[in-house]
């Protein structure tokens, strides 16, 4: 078995936006409404990548198993104007079938890495308040939270991302 992270190009979007749609219906389940995870679409975030990388927005990466894309990164500079000199992680996701093989933790050191070579000091990322399984991932990765919270809706649901921040001068 091989196993390669490449930078994605915009021929990437459908596979990213395939990869975010299968995981946030696995690793959503039971925090965001279910009729909206139902109704995700495969292709929900072609567009929004395109974009981005075409754009130079965000960097993109993407985890191969044997050629198959199975799991995907986005970083950049941070959004957030009061962290304006921080790298951001925007989304991490691994196909659900290919969890637990250490492609997430892969991914997260690469751009880590990547962010550092930029210059980047710190970074930090959002993550829902209910997501147990990330919050743990994250908090294993040197990840403190920091007390700020975005709250949105989807589906008239409110929910809550809370902000988690590391050094890259270690």
């Amino acid at each position: 078995m091989s196993v390669k992270i490449k930078k994605a190009t915009t021929k990437d979007s459908e596979s990213i936006s395939k990869i975010h749609a299968l995981s946030w219906k696995t690793a959503y389940k039971g925090i965001v409404p279910q009729q909206y995870l139902d109704e995700l679409k495969d292709d929900f975030w072609v567009n929004a990548f395109d974009n981005w990388i075409s754009n130079n927005i965000v960097t993109a990466q993407l985890i191969y198993e044997d050629e198959l894309p199975v799991g995907c990164i986005a970083f950049g500079k941070a959004r957030d104007e009061k962290f304006s000199e921080w790298g951001e992680i925007i989304s991490i996701y691994v196909h659900p079938d290919f969890c637990r093989r250490g492609y997430g933790q892969q991914l997260l050191h690469t751009a880590l890495r990547d962010m550092k070579t930029k210059g980047f000091r710190n970074c930090y990322l959002w993550v829902l308040k209910e997501n147990d399984n990330a919050i743990n991932f994250y908090k294993k990765n040197g990840f403190t939270c920091n007390h700020d919270e975005y709250t949105f809706e989807i589906n008239n649901e409110p929910l809550t991302d809370v902000r988690y921040v590391l050094s890259l001068e270690k």
